[in-house]
């Protein structure tokens, strides 16, 4: 699989670890970085500020093996979201958006996404209103809308999404289930929605799809589990697996994810 990773990136600083941390993130990259893990390719198209913080996520991606040929460096800071680790849980706090504020894709930027198999973004990406471009130039998307589902980012994009995900607490039940197919009716082909230590459950229009989670000895971090899960989800898919087997390598990927401290 080919993957083109547009949007958000941000640093996650953790403020109560060895007294403060930087670690390179947000969900496009990490999925980037996740997919090339897995054996696949991925491009992270996105900005980065001109500052120390630019220069690590820069350096990092390229050390993951991640194409970063689009990315833009451009004046101010890069994003970055203040995190506290409590008992191996992420507490995100107050996040400072930098120069993705004004971030579109360019046409340049369109035609170098449809080199890959699929483009994903997520609600913090910027580039929800132009999901409706990329779908008319025949690009396979995927959205994440966190548990953001009915933000004004994830309502632009799930109309021109094939892929779409989101997270929440609940369990499955007939009220999950529900929504999950008025989501559907909206636009997307999948209605994946990740429910924690509860797994995931997929909707594919017909039927729906339940796989638990791969149970990890001991969690350290959960920063990029649910990203870790969409980029072996969406390998599996793009390369002819069931969606169970596509599930089952979203959990497996998550459960990898969950070893060591940050997103990667």
């Amino acid at each position: 699989m080919k993957l083109a990773a547009v949007g958000s990136n941000c640093i996650d600083y953790y403020n109560n670890l060895d007294g403060g941390k930087a670690f390179p993130g947000g969900g496009p990259v990490n999925m980037a970085v996740y997919t090339v893990r897995l054996g696949g390719e991925a491009a992270y198209i996105g900005p980065v500020g001109n500052d120390s913080y630019g220069e690590i996520m820069m350096e990092a991606m390229k050390k993951k093996g991640v194409n970063i040929s689009h990315l833009r460096v451009e004046e101010g800071k890069t994003a970055v979201s203040q995190v506290e680790l409590v008992d191996g849980e992420r507490i995100l706090g107050d996040y400072e958006e930098g120069v993705l504020e004004t971030y579109v894709l360019s046409d340049e930027d369109m035609d170098f996404i449809q080199n890959f198999d699929v483009v994903i973004c997520d609600v913090w990406g910027k580039v929800e209103g132009q999901f409706k471009e990329l779908k008319e130039r025949g690009i396979t998307t995927a959205f994440d809308c966190a548990t953001y589902l009915e933000s004004n980012a994830s309502e632009q994009a799930i109309p021109y999404t094939d892929f779409l995900f989101y997270s929440t607490d609940e369990n499955d039940s007939s009220q999950l289930r529900e929504q999950m197919k008025k989501i559907h009716e909206k636009g997307p082909k999948y209605v994946i929605c990740m429910m924690g230590t509860a797994g995931s459950m997929c909707y594919d229009g017909k039927d729906f799809h339940r796989f638990g989670i791969i149970p990890c000895e001991e969690v350290v971090d959960s920063m990029g589990a649910g990203d870790s899960y969409i980029a072996g989800f969406l390998k599996g898919m793009i390369e002819g697996k069931t969606i169970e087997e596509a599930m089952k390598l979203g959990a497996a990927n998550a459960t990898e994810t969950l070893k060591y401290f940050g997103a990667w």
